[in-house]
């Protein structure tokens, strides 16, 4: 959800920033824009839709110079068009901003501003931002003096970029509240900054993160940090492991095929080193905890958004199931509001693929104002959600292109899995000889993934069968439950098709009212604690003439009796089948989609980074 990429250096800096927010597409976006200093002169391009107009603009009308900023706008003020594009140039024509987030106040600002004789050029709420900057850069003051003024008025969580003419070898950059990250990367004689590190990884790998409340100004010489107050600051410097080549598609039509079929890596990553099959020994050090941490926890609440929430179902049952201890799941956007009731012996884990969710963000500055303990998984290395908590679990699933979550689901799930059973040990729930037991059944996973991804032939030809249909019901019992509110996510996320995950045993509560030729029903009906439940809801659904598709053990000679199509995964123990189980629907929501002409990768509506509330 908006793209910021920014560069000071001795180069051309057009290219790299239309690089840069060419490499963040992924988060969604409906207009975009470039504005450089040449020749003490702010030039500024800007246009509607995808980034490929943008960049023919600017093929016609180039632009020059050493120092630049960039911007994808996802609309939240003012509709998509060339007028309501970042970035924003101020009414002198000296200063020139672009900004992820939401001015909460804007209107009162603009009113102001407007009294003052102001005239106003766009419908956004960015625009009174550099109107605001250029009221405080008088003589004898700084961009960085008049940035900090100037934000001191807004209420809201922003990401901000400034540039001036009138200083044209500075960029300056500040992060109020929970609007996104702003990641700084730091070159020889050049600097870059962005929303997200896939858009500077071609340049450099060493990076320092901005927190809420601080400033950052940038010239080709270097950084230096401070807070909004103007006191100095300085933050860990990171050495960023990804390779810029996993950003890329290579041999797949699409991100999102490419990272359901790199989850025999991340998997593989995820679960090596923090695991020995001999022992069944967890080791997961960043969570900083101990036993009598562990044994002291009188509840643990999981909080996410979307994938991540369901994500934090399937470890809810995991958790209650190895470790004994009460777990609830709460909806991030939710629980801030909710008055949530917690203790210093309350865990609260935060799931965020980005670790710059503004939701989840919110929730975790909520648990931790009420005395929680706070851990995160996330999946960027430096990411808010990661430096925030008081311990946290990396997901090593490498860079997540495609909007629809997929290896950021299936890590987690493992991530949470490991947590249960590292729980249980601390807590004695755990035997030696279960542990050993369910370290072996985790172990096996990323072979038993591949074995499912080599059948996705069969799943195409399953989807060719579904790719007219305008509803689909998803059913699960116990810890598939939730792969069923997942399933029907991915379908209705890039095929647009409407589709609604349910407990199976919820389906004659009201469900089953639905059920006829034209709406066919998924099924999550592997052979473990409710396999017989499950066989009896697949019996009423055919009775009442839906079509079934289930998702079925290896080997089972019962559901294909019952069930049109099947989709099967190898056998395993039912704490570890949510993994399997997910592979099998991400693939046929992705041939679905592809069937109907859908942009897989970049939904209607939808962005991968959710910035603002």
């Amino acid at each position: 959800m908006c793209g910021i990429v920014g560069y000071v250096g001795n180069r051309l800096a057009t290219p790299i920033v239309l690089n840069g927010l060419k490499r963040l597409e992924y988060r969604g976006y409906d207009s975009a824009g470039i504005a450089t200093i040449h020749a003490g002169k702010i030039d500024l391009r800007r246009d509607v839709g995808k980034l490929r107009n943008l960049q023919n603009l600017v093929e016609s009308q180039p632009l020059s110079g050493t120092i630049g900023v960039g911007h994808t706008r996802w609309a939240t003020h003012g509709e998509p068009s060339t007028r309501n594009a970042h970035p924003h140039l101020g009414g002198t024509g000296e200063v020139v901003v672009v900004q992820n987030g939401i001015v909460e106040n804007y209107l009162e600002l603009k009113e102001e501003l407007i009294a003052e004789g102001i005239g106003f050029r766009s419908d956004t709420d960015t625009e009174v931002i550099v109107h605001l900057i250029e009221r405080f850069y008088v003589a004898d003051v700084s961009l960085e003096q008049a940035v900090r003024q100037a934000l001191k008025l807004l209420r809201g969580s922003n990401a901000v970029v400034a540039l001036s003419s009138r200083e044209p070898g500075k960029l300056v950059t500040a992060r109020l509240g929970n609007a996104g990250g702003v990641a700084i990367g730091i070159g020889q004689e050049e600097m870059f900054l962005a929303s997200d590190m896939p858009a500077i990884l071609d340049h450099t790998r060493r990076m320092v993160f901005l927190e809420s409340g601080w400033l950052a100004v940038l010239t080709a010489q270097g950084y230096t940090l401070q807070t909004l107050s103007g006191q100095a600051v300085r933050a860990q410097e990171h050495q960023i492991a990804w390779d810029p080549v996993s950003a890329e598609k290579g041999e797949y039509k699409h991100f999102m095929q490419k990272e359901i079929h790199e989850q025999v890596r991340s998997l593989t990553d995820t679960i090596g080193g923090r695991l020995d099959q001999e022992s069944g020994a967890v080791m997961l050090p960043s969570l900083n905890l101990t036993a009598e941490i562990a044994q002291n926890i009188d509840r643990i609440i999981i909080t996410g958004c979307g994938t991540a929430a369901h994500a934090g179902m399937v470890g809810k049952i995991l958790i209650e199931n190895m470790a004994r201890i009460p777990v609830e799941v709460a909806i991030a956007s939710e629980f801030r509001y909710a008055e949530p009731i917690v203790t210093p012996n309350t865990v609260v884990i935060a799931i965020s693929q980005s670790g710059e969710t503004a939701d989840t963000l919110a929730a975790m500055d909520e648990a931790k104002k009420r005395g929680a303990r706070l851990w995160s998984v996330v999946n960027v290395i430096g990411s808010a959600a990661m430096r925030i908590a008081d311990g946290y679990i990396a997901m090593l699933s490498g860079p997540e292109i495609g909007v629809a979550s997929t290896k950021a689901f299936t890590a987690p799930l493992a991530d949470l899995y490991l947590l249960a059973m590292l729980l249980g040990q601390l807590r004695g729930t755990l035997t030696a000889e279960q542990s050993r037991y369910f370290a072996i059944e985790l172990a096996q996973v990323p072979f038993k993934v591949g074995q499912i991804l080599e059948r996705e032939k069969s799943v195409e030809q399953v989807a060719k069968a579904l790719k007219e249909i305008s509803h689909c019901l998803y059913l699960g019992r116990g810890v598939n439950m939730p792969i069923a509110y997942e399933g029907a996510l991915k379908l209705k996320e890039i095929s647009y098709i409407h589709a609604e995950g349910y407990p199976a045993g919820e389906m004659k509560h009201g469900p089953i009212a639905l059920v006829d030729r034209q709406m066919p029903v998924i099924a999550i009906v592997p052979q473990d604690l409710w396999y017989e439940k499950m066989l009896s809801q697949l019996e009423q659904a055919k009775a009442r003439g839906g079509a079934v598709v289930a998702v079925v053990t290896d080997g089972d000679e019962r559901v294909p009796q019952i069930a049109d199509y099947a989709l099967w995964i190898p056998a395993c123990a039912w704490q570890v089948s949510p993994i399997l189980a997910s592979i099998p629907l991400q693939l046929l929501s992705y041939h679905v989609a592809v069937l109907r002409g859908c942009d897989v990768d970049q939904p209607r509506n939808l962005a991968k980074s959710v910035t603002v509330e």
